[in-house]
């Protein structure tokens, strides 16, 4: 079962419009607005990741809530930038390239990774969310499940050394 959009919230809107529509090709399709709080409203932002999925936004005005309130996902929590993050399904490494040099044509920073059976790359939105693109490079293989299970209960795993990432400046960064 697939998803129909995850939502996040902005406190910069018109960044996170461009972030999500020039630079990384998806299409706002749609925009509700409704009541938060006592007197505030709230914006709630779909775009269309282009296959049927959808990314949300909200922007919140809202003089109730805190004023120090964090976008972001993981950061807001204290928690590395890596550890609540968004990934949407590249085709193929085709695809996966495309959309690196698509970010990179928009100044946004990009790491990649080969980690084996899949390929990802990352940026961060203006939010301070991680957003990820990846394509799996192999078809999981029962001896794939049989080792999750076993890693799963391993109370002391193996830890392996991480893939070494690549980094890919915008032109204006480098």
């Amino acid at each position: 079962m697939g998803f129909h959009h995850v939502a996040i919230t902005t406190r910069d809107c018109p960044a996170t419009h461009r972030f999500y529509s020039e630079s990384t090709g998806f299409e706002l399709v749609k925009v509700e607005v409704g009541p938060s709080g006592e007197t505030g409203f709230a914006k709630h932002l779909f775009y269309d990741t282009g296959d049927g999925a959808m990314m949300a936004i909200w922007e919140l005005h809202d003089d109730s809530l805190p004023e120090d309130w964090s976008t972001g996902i993981a950061t807001g929590l204290g928690l590395p930038v890596w550890t609540n993050h968004i990934a949407f399904q590249a085709q193929d490494l085709a695809d996966l390239e495309a959309r690196r040099e698509r970010w990179l044509a928009h100044d946004v920073s990009v790491m990649e990774i080969d980690h084996g059976w899949c390929h990802s790359i990352y940026a961060t939105d203006p939010n301070g969310v991680m957003v990820e693109f990846c394509t799996s490079t192999r078809e999981l293989t029962a001896e794939d499940r049989k080792e999750a299970l076993a890693l799963l209960s391993d109370p002391a795993p193996p830890v392996k050394q991480a893939a070494t990432p690549i980094y890919h400046r915008p032109k204006a960064e480098r």
